[in-house]
């Protein structure tokens, strides 16, 4: 009888570990390993720029060229409303007194971005082309900056945005760098990446992820 009750058990155990693995899963991943290179995969959505998956050191990633000095983006994953999280990694260089802009977005061309504005040194989010908030940051130049931005309900008629970047190789963040309260529903829309090459040298963009947040 003890021998059944274990089996069962182990057999419930194995069976919510499973539900919960499948929950955590990624709803879109992408580290372009399996990309072909000189190309963008075909299932992302190139708003503007030449953008084109590259390789260095054995690692494939997305590149932006350093010119022209405009304003260029990428849509990738499913169209999501709220409940949803979107990550990235990015990397960029500052050419004497030039500075780059970059980050990742939810809910399509007009929805939310998590912005690096390392001119104005801050960190931003923006909701269409209008900054909501705005926060000190100390960006590196030449180092891998990992980003994070997360769209949920908190209650009936009530929205947060939040967001967070930091350094590749240092420990994320418990809490959110920068957040505001959305009080109209977030439209559906793909996840993004953006820049505006500013300091003339190239961007690249690695390990897009979009992920289920919340209930």
């Amino acid at each position: 009888m003890k021998k059944t009750i274990a089996l069962v058990f182990a057999l419930g155990l194995t069976a919510a570990t499973g539900l919960a693995a499948e929950a955590a899963k990624p709803l879109y991943e992408n580290g372009f390993e399996k990309a072909e290179a000189g190309k963008v995969p075909e299932d992302f959505l190139v708003l503007n720029g030449e953008f084109a998956v590259k390789e260095a050191d054995g690692n494939k990633f997305l590149e932006l060229p350093g010119t022209p000095l405009e304003s260029f983006g990428v849509l990738f994953g499913p169209g999501e409303t709220s409940g949803a999280a979107v990550s990235a990694r990015i990397f960029s260089t500052a050419k004497g007194r030039r500075y780059p802009a970059f980050g990742v977005g939810l809910g399509g061309v007009s929805g939310y971005r998590l912005q690096m504005s390392p001119g104005k040194k801050t960190v931003e989010l923006f909701k269409d082309q209008e900054v909501k908030a705005s926060v000190p940051y100390e960006w590196k130049s030449g180092v891998w900056t990992i980003f994070r931005l997360q769209v949920q309900a908190v209650k009936e008629g009530a929205w947060r945005i939040e967001g967070k970047a930091w350094p590749l190789g240092s420990d994320e963040p418990k809490e959110w760098l920068i957040a505001f309260d959305e009080k109209e529903e977030p439209v559906a829309g793909r996840a993004s990446i953006f820049a505006s090459p500013f300091s003339g040298t190239p961007i690249w963009f690695d390990d897009l992820a979009v992920e289920r947040v919340g209930k």
